[in-house]
């Protein structure tokens, strides 16, 4: 996050520290795919030509399979260049793009190191305190500091009260030389017990994720996740892919790492802003991160433009309130599509949630705004939280008739009650308000104080990244 935040601020005269635990290219399974939403804040912020020289692979929407039966969901593309499209791709490329752009920048030192704590006085976060590559501690200085540090952040307690929900993880394979059924598309399988990804991330390459609901995995070492990939998820894959599975199994390199989720619960704090996983995580079923991530920097970028000094930090930190609230409408929507749509496609032996299940795949299958609605949130292009409310309510009473059809029973209008109750409506856990849902609300920004003081470098800016590698094997 920092060296995505360091040009875009960089170009409007800003100094830029950026402090990252490791400026190797990582190897990840996760943040392999922007959706179209992200790429056209990619272009907003100059920087599409990252996702260039990386073997990009354009991405036009979906095939969703259940049971044999397959839908198939494109993006609304229509009313844009012909470049706007989603991106499947290496992370660690993607990410050594972006470093390679903010190196050259003079206003911009990016620095490897381990940020350890905040330093704060009477309140106010002043800098931080981390070590250098050398294990020199070193403190640094400025009147904003950025904390972006990830999903493992050690200094998000210190500024929130995170509750962080691990509820499954993703094991990642890459199938070599596969051609997906659809080409240019995301695959998801509604498998038994949760859902299956495929995704191209190169020219040869396509990304599997195998979501495993719960906090303990099959072990790797002694061969079980092996032995559960080929006997519990292989036989639920379509026949195009199946081989490709196996022999990606058999060649090893299963990784995985916990998928987390964590709502956001803003406590500004002067001197300081979190952002993107260290304050707010959704499930990654939906692949909506960088667009939350991305759109997060053009709100903070065009707000900063506002600001010509940063040391009154009361009141910067209360100008800076409303970045919280100007990110809800796309925050909201996607973390809530995320967490709604994880919790329906995940199989499930109770009657309401596999009636909900059936709903949403013949819902989407049916085509038109049925499925047009749901993919314009999906990829990002509609992020509006009234939209995403108003398609579930539209599943949940699409399921109801399909219950009461030809007759309804007792049992049918009791799982056809259930299917619209609070139990199956997404809610905006920890980021919204009614504010969230009305169309054309315009969050008020207030104006920052004049002031200014004899603080040294009123234009510099710290930006901690902790780019920790999201791995466990």
């Amino acid at each position: 996050m920092g060296f995505l935040v360091g040009p875009k601020l960089c170009d409007d005269g800003w100094r830029v520290h950026v402090i990252e635990r490791d400026l190797s290219e990582q190897d990840r399974i996760v943040g392999e795919l922007l959706q179209p939403g992200g790429y056209l804040k990619l272009l907003e912020l100059d920087l599409a030509d990252c996702v260039k020289e990386i073997d990009a692979q354009r991405i036009m929407g979906y095939a969703l399979y259940k049971d044999g039966k397959n839908a198939h969901l494109s993006y609304l593309l229509r009313n844009f260049t012909s470049d706007v499209a989603g991106r499947g791709f290496h992370n660690g490329q993607f990410i050594q793009r972006m470093r390679e752009k903010a190196a050259t920048l003079s206003n911009v030192r990016l620095e490897q190191g381990t940020v350890t704590s905040p330093i704060k006085e009477k309140g106010t976060v002043r800098g931080v305190t981390y070590k250098t590559k050398t294990g020199e501690e070193v403190q640094a200085y400025a009147p904003l500091t950025d904390v972006c540090d990830g999903c493992f952040s050690n200094l998000r307690r210190s500024l929130c009260h995170p509750k962080v929900d691990i509820p499954s993880h993703f094991v990642g394979l890459v199938l070599e030389i596969c051609n997906l059924p659809f080409a240019n598309h995301g695959h998801v399988i509604l498998a038994d017990p949760s859902p299956i990804l495929f995704y191209p991330i190169g020219s040869n390459e396509v990304r599997c994720l195998v979501n495993v609901p719960g906090q303990k995995l099959p072990s790797v070492a002694s061969g079980e996740m092996a032995n559960y990939l080929k006997s519990v998820v292989a036989p639920q894959l379509p026949r195009e892919i199946y081989p490709f599975f196996i022999a990606a199994i058999e060649k090893g390199n299963i990784k995985s790492m916990p998928n987390r989720s964590m709502p956001a619960s803003p406590q500004p704090t002067p001197g300081a802003l979190l952002m993107r996983d260290t304050f707010n995580m959704r499930h990654p079923l939906t692949g909506g991160g960088m667009t939350v991530a991305l759109s997060d920097i053009v709100i903070l970028r065009d707000l900063l433009r506002r600001v010509s000094n940063l040391n009154d930090a009361a009141a910067l930190c209360k100008y800076l309130e409303s970045f919280y609230t100007l990110q809800k409408p796309v925050a909201s929507t996607i973390n809530t599509l995320a967490g709604a749509l994880y919790k329906v496609f995940c199989a499930s032996p109770d009657p309401a949630r596999k009636e909900m299940r059936d709903a949403c795949f013949d819902y989407l299958s049916l085509g038109g705004t049925c499925s047009s609605g749901p993919v314009s949130l999906l990829s990002g292009l509609n992020p509006r939280p009234l939209v995403l409310v108003c398609h579930f309510f539209a599943v949940a009473i699409y399921g109801v008739g399909r219950l009461c059809m030809p007759f309804p029973s007792p049992k049918r209008m009791w799982i056809g009650a259930r299917l619209i109750s609070g139990d199956n409506i997404p809610d905006h856990k920890g980021r919204g308000s009614e504010a969230d849902v009305l169309p054309g609300d315009s969050p008020c920004i207030p104006q920052i104080s004049s002031s200014t003081s004899t603080t040294s470098n009123p234009r510099k800016l710290i930006l901690n990244k902790d780019s920790r590698k999201n791995l466990l094997s």
